[in-house]
């Protein structure tokens, strides 16, 4: 079944005669009348009653108008996506996140995405401070959770869940031994995020929890401080895997309870609906959850 001829037969219908349709789409009449007959032909029955005086549907060709008008809006929708894609975007996008989520998630993705589009300057404010996307002006916020984000206005996309894990580097490892169990931790030296944390509550695959007190060596609330504590073979860190994965990978850490992981933390893009829908805001949001998809 040819889709042009579905578009012609819908307009005959809808401009009320094979003349205004002819009008309408800029093609002869004869044109018009033969396509409709074609596709009369090739469906095997009768669409349209036509005479010299009138212009009516029949039963089946009611009940094919419906199906022929979707098919038609549908593919009208479908080009639409495609041209709304090669048109370029461009513009200024302003985003906001958090230190590290800068620093481990964005910085590596970013000159990727200026490479992709040239055209689209990215404008990013790192900080740890509440910042409100709409009265500040942002177009995209992407945030780093422990507990689920409240309801909002905001549309939201979760780009990532990660398990929080344990690391130390093989030297220290190779000094102080490997913990076998989430108990030995006790006598460990422990890096943690704040002077108020003392303790590290861990779940192991079946589901069983524990609660351990490290011997605190140092605490910062900056995780690439408490990262490079680590390799320098100060201590056992907890932080996202994807902070320690070059990291781990290059062998100047090691995961220490593999086993365990000290909860996990979502990263999710948020975005004002409307912000959302501008080519250039589009493009950088669809860049970065490619990227999560990818990872």
């Amino acid at each position: 079944m040819n889709l042009n001829d579905l578009h012609i037969f819908v307009q005959a219908v809808e401009s009320g005669g094979f003349a205004a349709a002819a009008r309408r789409l800029g093609i002869p009449k004869s044109t018009v009348s033969k396509r409709v007959a074609e596709l009369e032909d090739g469906l095997g029955a009768r669409l349209i009653q036509r005479t010299s005086r009138s212009f009516t549907l029949t039963d089946v060709g009611r009940d094919f108008l419906d199906h022929a008008r979707a098919v038609v809006i549908e593919a009208e929708a479908a080009e639409s996506v495609v041209r709304r894609r090669q048109v370029e975007p461009s513009g200024v996008v302003k985003i906001t996140t958090a230190v590290p989520t800068a620093q481990f998630q964005l910085a590596d993705r970013l000159p990727l995405l200026a490479l992709a589009h040239p055209k689209v300057r990215v404008e990013l404010h790192a900080t740890d401070r509440f910042v409100d996307l709409v009265q500040e002006g942002f177009d995209i916020a992407v945030r780093s959770h422990f507990a689920p984000l409240p309801a909002s206005g905001l549309v939201q996309r979760r780009l990532s869940v990660e398990p929080i894990i344990l690391v130390a580097s093989p030297g220290y490892l190779s000094g102080r031994g490997k913990p076998r169990r989430p108990e030995d931790l006790r006598e460990h030296d422990g890096l943690l995020t704040s002077s108020m944390a003392t303790q590290w509550r861990l779940r192991g695959r079946a589901g069983e929890a524990v609660t351990v007190v490290p011997r605190v060596r140092m605490s910062a609330d900056e995780s690439l401080v408490l990262l490079k504590a680590a390799i320098a073979g100060l201590g056992i860190v907890c932080l996202p895997e994807s902070f320690t994965r070059a990291d781990v990978e290059a062998e100047r850490l090691v995961r220490v309870l593999p086993t365990w992981t000290a909860g996990a933390v979502t990263t999710t893009l948020l975005t004002p609906h409307r912000r959302g829908q501008l080519p250039a805001v589009r493009a950088v949001i669809d860049f970065l959850m490619e990227g999560a998809d990818a990872a």
